[in-house]
């Protein structure tokens, strides 16, 4: 195992990131930058028909409150936060963001030009690019913000803020979960776990679609009757169970053996499934991920 080192400290050496604001930053991720070149689009896509291309991925929070050991991205980044922008601002300012990274794109080979037409006005908004986007106060209006431009959100929490859970209504919520139980949450995450448990009550009780994500290390936390038992209190309308994948800043806390293979999480979805009445429905191999809709 090697010891964690070459650590972000600061907002400068986020490479390939546009910072927007006081908090709030931007990426293009792999699969934005695949489907400009007609070479595959992300799961996400396959599952519920977004449209990669025009997906913006972005975080309102570039900051966690939890230390999970498979997490790829930088962490303490922030320094405290003195003033909240506005969420206007940010929605306004990460679509000018998009639009400086997608500028790159013109004159390179393979790219479709007409997708990166298209990709400059992002009708899709991923919150979930690094950090708990949660921890900016102001995050239902953000994504009231994003609707008000005619954009898809999707939301991904760790579920430690059940206040924000309450209050937001995305077009997709996501809680993501790595641990089953009090004891293995300290291990894998820190703390919260309390929080989480609320916050998977209140997604029983949402409107919006909703999504747990499981995130699986072999020889970890690949037990999917301890999985069952706490999926139950949330009732999502989908799961997807998903690999973890031996990078960035994780390969100081994990071997790659902790990286399980699709056909392990094939075999734990069926496990999964019979567990709970939920049905696969697809998969994505290259992505390692398998999608469960509720019986």
């Amino acid at each position: 195992m090697e010891n964690e080192k070459g650590k972000t400290k600061t907002l400068s050496d986020l490479k390939g990131y546009q910072i927007v604001g006081n908090h709030s930053a931007v990426k293009t991720c792999l699969w934005l930058k695949k489907s400009l070149r007609d070479e595959g689009f992300c799961y996400k896509q396959k599952f519920y028909g977004i449209t990669s291309h025009r997906c913006l991925q972005m975080t309102p929070a570039l900051l966690c409150n939890l230390s999970c050991i498979h997490c790829w991205r930088p962490l303490d980044l922030m320094p405290p936060i003195k003033k909240w922008d506005e969420p206007d601002f940010i929605v306004e300012e990460s679509v000018k963001a998009q639009q400086k990274l997608l500028s790159g794109f013109h004159g390179t080979d393979g790219v479709n030009k007409r997708k990166l037409k298209e990709a400059y006005s992002p009708n899709q908004a991923a919150i979930s690019l690094i950090g708990e986007p949660t921890l900016y106060p102001r995050i239902d209006e953000l994504i009231d913000e994003f609707k008000k431009r005619g954009f898809t959100t999707f939301l991904v929490t760790n579920g430690t803020n059940p206040n924000a859970v309450e209050k937001v209504e995305p077009s997709q919520l996501y809680i993501s979960l790595t641990s089953y139980d009090e004891e293995s949450n300290k291990k894998l995450q820190g703390k919260g776990w309390n929080e989480i448990v609320k916050s998977l009550k209140i997604l029983a009780k949402k409107d919006c679609r909703t999504v747990i994500r499981l995130t699986l290390m072999r020889d970890i936390n690949m037990k999917a009757e301890k999985f069952a038992k706490i999926i139950e209190k949330a009732s999502p309308d989908y799961i997807e169970v998903k690999a973890y994948m031996h990078l960035g800043y994780s390969r100081y806390r994990l071997e790659r053996d902790a990286m399980p293979e699709h056909h392990e999480i094939r075999i734990f979805s069926e496990e999964l499934s019979k567990l709970i009445g939920y049905n696969i429905i697809d998969e994505s191999e290259i992505s390692r991920v398998i999608l469960l809709e509720r019986g």
